[in-house]
């Protein structure tokens, strides 16, 4: 038994992932461009995610985007997607006992490193990460992303927080496929491969 961790990131060209849903979602760091997602948003864009949704087994999240997912998702009528999010396991990393009262949430107290390389190993299926962008480094450093999904964004930001920020863990990857919406969202994936391997072209 054992899940296999699944990062699905809405990006920008230049690779940035904070606040694509709206207005004052992460304004940190005086984020001016909250909402750059909601543009380019279609019907190709929906079946994607459904898709995602539908393949997952419980969901991952870091205490902030918790947050903002709990203040939204328990409010969605099972019609309109509520009913296999607010179903489906919630996992949420703290270093710190807290209280979560979204249905289905179990809360992970301690190093991220640890708590999460605990439940791939006590858990089958796809577990999905979404935002958490704080999480992902840690994710990342500890070798425990097998699989990355990738919205990318025809929209270059200048600034925000990145998936693979200054000094995130070198690692290998394996394209495993493509497509784009007519919006012009690129959705692309790629397996964990191990470390980079390097050459000369000359």
């Amino acid at each position: 038994m054992a899940s296999k961790l699944v990062v699905s990131t809405f990006v920008s060209l230049d690779g940035v992932m904070q606040a694509p849903g709206g207005p004052g979602e992460d304004d940190a760091n005086g984020f001016p461009h909250g909402g750059w997602l909601a543009p380019h948003v279609d019907e190709k864009f929906g079946e994607i995610m459904g898709d995602q949704l539908e393949r997952a087994t419980g969901m991952l999240l870091g205490r902030r985007s918790y947050d903002i997912l709990a203040a939204h998702w328990p409010g969605v009528p099972d019609e309109e997607g509520g009913a296999k999010i607010n179903s489906m396991p919630k996992y949420v990393t703290t270093r710190t006992p807290m209280t979560a009262e979204w249905r289905n949430t179990h809360v992970l107290v301690g190093e991220a490193a640890r708590t999460v390389a605990d439940l791939k190993r006590d858990t089958d299926g796809e577990i999905l990460v979404q935002g958490s962008s704080d999480l992902l480094r840690t994710l990342q450093e500890a070798e425990l992303v097998d699989e990355y999904r990738l919205l990318v964004f025809p929209v270059v930001l200048g600034q925000g927080k990145r998936l693979f920020a200054e000094g995130t863990a070198p690692a290998g990857l394996r394209f495993t496929g493509s497509t784009a919406t007519g919006a012009g969202v690129l959705y692309v994936t790629y397996e964990w491969a191990g470390k980079p391997s390097y050459g000369s072209v000359a």
